[in-house]
């Protein structure tokens, strides 16, 4: 028979290795808590039009590297064309929910560009999306809460209100040759259902009609009628948009195609434009 005494021992020992398995799997818990973001995949271009105090909004796009560095960029709307960009990196909370991003000075990755950091700004991870945030880490309130979003690209399908270059027509690679007037792209505008763009000599424009199933379809297509030595595509490029009837997006490449044949145009997704 066990003693009172030795019994007690033995209820010590167990509550104590209790306590220490209880304590490891806590503390595995934090430890898996604060490394949330490392198996989240957030690495990748968010876009948006954030709030502006004396403009009609910023154009900001955020490129977030797996490195714990970013790129990001800026531009006024309604104050000025003059496109800002900004290099520095960024640390996770313990929660791996709300990133701080820190500025440097100079583009270049050192010790002396780092130590010379300006206002740093808090996003908060949502699915797909970064929101920003107040000085004080917190959602903003008001009319402007639902514009302080921008939206990760990958998971952006809306092909609308973006400037889409033209760089390959029925599996050509298209260059840009130095006697154009400019590179060939189209926007399809929400107002109205517009769509512009310019073949490389002369400027379009006309009418356009989204549907289920990714279905596409322009009409009313009329352009300039000026003269280049260069317009070997634009008169097929404007053909392409009469005969394409759906597209496809992977990433920020729209291809043009007609039924489920090889595609006839692809168009890359360029910001700031």
């Amino acid at each position: 028979m066990i003693g009172k005494k030795s019994l007690g021992w033995i209820l010590f020992y167990l509550l104590g290795i209790a306590a220490c398995t209880h304590q490891e799997k806590g503390g595995q818990s934090t430890e898996a808590k604060k490394n949330k973001h490392q198996e989240a995949d957030w690495v990748g271009v968010y876009r948006g039009v954030l709030p502006c105090a004396d403009c009609e909004g910023v154009v900001t796009m955020i490129h977030l590297k797996n490195d714990l560095t970013y790129v990001k960029s800026m531009q006024y709307t309604g104050k000025s064309s003059e496109l800002f960009t900004q290099y520095g990196s960024f640390q996770w909370n313990r929660e791996g929910n709300i990133l701080t991003l820190m500025p440097w000075e100079k583009e270049e990755i050192n010790e002396e560009s780092k130590a010379k950091e300006a206002v740093k700004e808090m996003y908060q991870l949502g699915e797909n999306q970064l929101i920003q945030l107040d000085k004080e880490g917190k959602r903003m309130k008001g009319p402007l809460e639902h514009n302080a979003i921008l939206i990760k690209q990958d998971f952006d399908k809306d092909i609308r209100e973006k400037y889409w270059k033209l760089i390959e027509l029925k599996g050509k690679a298209i260059a840009v040759n130095e006697n154009q007037k400019r590179e060939a792209h189209l926007v399809l505008r929400t107002k109205d259902q517009r769509v512009t763009g310019h073949g490389g000599c002369n400027a379009f424009g006309g009418n356009y009609l989204l549907s289920e199933g990714n279905r596409v379809k322009f009409s009313s297509l009329m352009s300039t009628k000026m003269f280049c030595a260069e317009m070997e595509y634009e008169t097929e490029f404007l053909n392409v948009l009469q005969t394409c009837d759906n597209y496809t997006i992977a990433g920020d490449t729209l291809s043009l195609n007609k039924a489920r044949m090889a595609p006839l145009a692809k168009l890359v997704a360029v910001y700031f434009r």
